[in-house]
Formats: C-alpha cells, sequence, structure tokens
C-alpha cells in the first residue's frame, strides 16, 4: 500500500491509503455522465478526488474510506483520480490520530478531571447544576470538538479547551481571593457546552455543518436557555442563575463576537479572558507549527495578522546541514 499524509502528494504519483470524508456528492459531467467529486483528508489536509463512475453511491461525509489512484494536477492544484474504493473497517485498524487532530490528553482523564472540579464546588446548588448539565452531555464530550475551525477543532477539542481555561481559572481564583471559584469555575464548565447541538460532529470529531438549532439560535444563547431551564427545575438559587447566565451570555466579550452583553462582573471578566487567551494560544501554535523558524505565517483571518516563528536555534531548517 502507498502511504503518505495529504499534505506530502506529489503530482504523477500513486496512493493508496485512508482518508476521511470531508464532502461527498454526485454530479453530472457536460456529457451527461454521473461522477463522484469529493473532498477527501486527513489531519495534514485535504483534496479535491474524482471518480468517474456514477455507479458509486456518494460516501457519507464524516466516514473513513480505503482509496487507490493516482495524483495529477488540474487548473493548477493537486486533484486524487480514484480507481477504487471501499468503506474502511474495524479489521483496517485506521489510527484516529492520523486522520483527524486529537487533543494531546486522553478524553477519558481529561472528563475525570472536569468531574473531579464539579465535586469540589461548595455550594451544593451550583454542584448539582454543573453536575446535571455534564450527565445531559453525556459520552459525547468524549470525543466532541470545541469548533468546526480555528481552535480546539479536534477529537476531544471541547474537553481540551475547558481542561485548560479550568488549570488557568484555578491559578487566578488562588491569585484574586475576591472571585467566586465556585462561580468562575461553573462558567468555564458550562460556557461551550451547547456547542454539543450547534455542530454536527461524528465520533471521529469531524463537523460535517452546523445545525438548523445551531444556525438559527447558536451556543450562546442555547446554552443560556438550557443553564436556565435545568436551574428552575432543580430550584437552583435565583441570583445565583442570573450571573452564571450572564457568563455564558457575555463570555465572547463584545456583539462583533456573538455576545449581547459586556461582562458586567469579575468571574464574568475573568471567564472572557481565559476564553480568548486559549482560544488564541492555540490557534498561534497551529499557525506557526507550519512556519520555519524565522518565517512569517499567513495571515489568520481570525486575528488580522501574520504571526513570526522566532529562531529557536541558530539556523532555519533550510539551512542545516544533512544528517
Amino acid at each position: 500500500m502507498v502511504v503518505s499524509t495529504v499534505s506530502s502528494f506529489v503530482k504523477d504519483t500513486p496512493y493508496d491509503g485512508f482518508l476521511l470524508v470531508r464532502a461527498a456528492e454526485q454530479r453530472a459531467a457536460s456529457n451527461g455522465s454521473r461522477y463522484l467529486d469529493m473532498t477527501l483528508g486527513d489531519r495534514t489536509g485535504e483534496i479535491n478526488a474524482k471518480l468517474w463512475d456514477g455507479a458509486f453511491a456518494p460516501p457519507q461525509a464524516g466516514s473513513v474510506i480505503r482509496v487507490r489512484g493516482q495524483l495529477h494536477e488540474y487548473n493548477g492544484r493537486l486533484q486524487l483520480r480514484v480507481e477504487k474504493m471501499r468503506p474502511a473497517t474495524d479489521a483496517d485498524n485506521v489510527p484516529l490520530e492520523s486522520l483527524v487532530p486529537c487533543a494531546p490528553e486522553d478524553s477519558a482523564a481529561m472528563l475525570a478531571e472536569v468531574r473531579g472540579v464539579v465535586q469540589s464546588i461548595q455550594g451544593e446548588d451550583l454542584k448539582r447544576l454543573i453536575g446535571r448539565l455534564l450527565d445531559d452531555a453525556g459520552d459525547t464530550l468524549l470525543y466532541f470538538p470545541a469548533a468546526a475551525k480555528l481552535h480546539h477543532a479536534e477529537r476531544g477539542g471541547l474537553l481540551h479547551h475547558v481542561t485548560s481555561m479550568l488549570r488557568m481559572a484555578q491559578h487566578y481564583a488562588d491569585e484574586y481571593p475576591s472571585l467566586d471559584r465556585d462561580l468562575l469555575v461553573a462558567g468555564v464548565i458550562v460556557h461551550d457546552l451547547a456547542k454539543i447541538g450547534e455542530l454536527n460532529a461524528n465520533e471521529l470529531g469531524a463537523v460535517s455543518d452546523y445545525s438548523v438549532d445551531g444556525m438559527l439560535i447558536g451556543h450562546i444563547v442555547r446554552g443560556v436557555t438550557r443553564i436556565d431551564a435545568v436551574g428552575r427545575e432543580i430550584g437552583c438559587n435565583e441570583e445565583l442563575l442570573l450571573m452564571l447566565e450572564h457568563m455564558i451570555l457575555s463570555h465572547h466579550g463584545i456583539p462583533e463576537y456573538g455576545s449581547p452583553r459586556p461582562p458586567m462582573f469579575p468571574e464574568a471578566e475573568v471567564l472572557n479572558h481565559l476564553d480568548m487567551v486559549d482560544a488564541r494560544i492555540f490557534e498561534m501554535n497551529a499557525a506557526l507549527a507550519r512556519v520555519r523558524p524565522g518565517g512569517f505565517s499567513e495571515r489568520l483571518w481570525s486575528l488580522e495578522r501574520k504571526l513570526y516563528r522566532r529562531m529557536e536555534s541558530g539556523v532555519t531548517e533550510t539551512e542545516k546541514e544533512p544528517s
């Protein structure tokens, strides 16, 4: 089997390996014949693929297929001309980390860490509320990403984002004793939970699209309504409930980023900063990983700037002597 990553594909070479289906549809050529037009990928990138056989039904987005074909160039871009393909099976033992980005820590361990923080919450109302919301999310948390693209768009990314923020939140609470530690960690845990209904993601952590609810309502508003409904059901203290709802509503900071209210008390302000810092550091690290030392990244639209990767050694990778 000829195996290579998408980022290392070279034209006029064969390919035989496993790829993730990002999109697939049957189309009609100018002569009326049918063909499959697909976007396939792995954790390093994606490529357009064509199968000139209309008898094949489009594979489902988010599924894994074994593909055999030839790489060639079309209109200045690489394209994979598929000769054969089939769905992957359990016997193929395809490692998830080769197809999709995965969180650097074990999802079960991260979820256990989050639940441990919930148990440390002193206020019974808040502990019951957050525990119930986590229970409702269930095992979906083990694979769900934090975004379709950009920050923590990886398998287990939502837990990765939350645990990183929780660790920082503990330091903030230690440094500023006036902060309500219980309220702050509760806000961190639930601030993005409603993304589970906002995105259509499979167990690979791959997002196919936004849900109807996600497009019409969104995770911020849906998160507030869910917290309000559960909080009232279990008889949560009304002021505490209102403050947690405000934290969710304001955690993006400004209207341009989706929050209709700015943070209006310290715990809400800290949540906004923790969310922003963790998201931006993730995006920066991901962008700089694609840049050689001494070089600049492409312009990142989410940050509205290019990034510079420092010279980590005295020479760039292209100047190193071959080993």
